[in-house]
């Protein structure tokens, strides 16, 4: 009888590719988008956050100027329907950039307020979704200020890179949209909500409605900003009168059109309810 050859070793499974892409490891990859940003975020010392959402496509006002000076100096397609949409819709977005300037210096306050409580652990963390828009400014903001800030970004189909002022130890990606979530709720004491389309609203609703069914605290505090935006895009009056919602669920939020406001409103519901660490923190 002929003896058979050794066998080269089997790749342990979770070195095999094959297996961890695969529908059958489905489970050890949502694990993963779990357990890699809990080690991350308490090796770097982050006890809570303060999460920023708002349209990606907002830009810095420099950019919105230059856009605007760039279509009008084309003056061969100043007859153009076309292109006189384009400069219609360059200066909407030139006065959408306010909210990205807007955004920028309320992330800026309220780091520099949150790093005179000490690091031990850092407290109020600014947080974003790591893309461009409201998210680059509020992680930019945290950034000017001195302080280490959050990026959660999402792997998307196209492209979208996280922006540069993440702090390196605390830039995040994740492949599932639910396990981002979680993330942005597990630390939030609070939301500040800027103007934004689908993806802000899907946020904001999450949110809302783990505070309505006491998944989170109430005490957790939800600042909508900019009424002149969001009071055309949802009419939240509606809501309470048609019974849709009750006038304790809409005093869940609160609204500011400055920054002074915001800086305010955020600042006084964090000492009011949060200056005391949650007891569950592991430092």
């Amino acid at each position: 009888m002929k003896s058979r050859a050794h066998l080269p070793m089997a790749k342990l499974a979770y070195h095999d590719p094959h297996f961890t892409e695969s529908p059958a490891a489905r489970p050890l990859r949502i694990l993963a988008e779990y357990l890699d940003p809990a080690k991350r975020l308490r090796e770097e010392r982050v006890g809570d956050t303060i999460v920023m959402f708002g349209s990606a496509r907002i830009l810095p006002r420099e950019k919105a100027i230059a856009k605007l000076k760039r279509l009008k100096s084309n003056r061969r397609a100043a007859k153009d329907p076309a292109h006189r949409e384009e400069i219609r819709m360059a200066r909407a977005t030139l006065e959408m950039s306010r909210y990205y300037e807007e955004a920028r210096e309320l992330a800026r306050r309220i780091t520099a307020w949150s790093m005179s409580l000490g690091e031990h652990p850092r407290r109020f963390v600014i947080c974003s979704g790591g893309g461009p828009g409201i998210m680059e400014a509020a992680n930019r903001g945290a950034s000017e200020a001195g302080g280490s800030t959050v990026g959660l970004s999402i792997q998307l189909p196209h492209e979208q890179r996280p922006n540069r002022y993440i702090t390196p130890e605390l830039n995040f990606c994740f492949h599932y949209f639910f396990m981002r979530k979680l993330w942005f709720a597990q630390l939030a004491k609070a939301l500040i909500v800027f103007p934004g389309g689908f993806g802000t609203m899907d946020e904001l609703w999450e949110m809302l409605t783990l505070m309505q069914t006491g998944k989170l605290p109430e005490h957790h505090l939800i600042l909508i900003y900019g009424r002149k935006y969001w009071d055309k895009v949802l009419n939240w009056r509606t809501m309470v009168n048609s019974g849709t919602i009750s006038k304790r669920e809409f005093n869940l939020l609160q609204f500011a059109d400055t920054v002074d406001e915001a800086f305010v409103r955020i600042r006084t519901g964090l000492e009011q309810y949060h200056l005391v660490l949650d007891a569950d923190w592991e430092g």
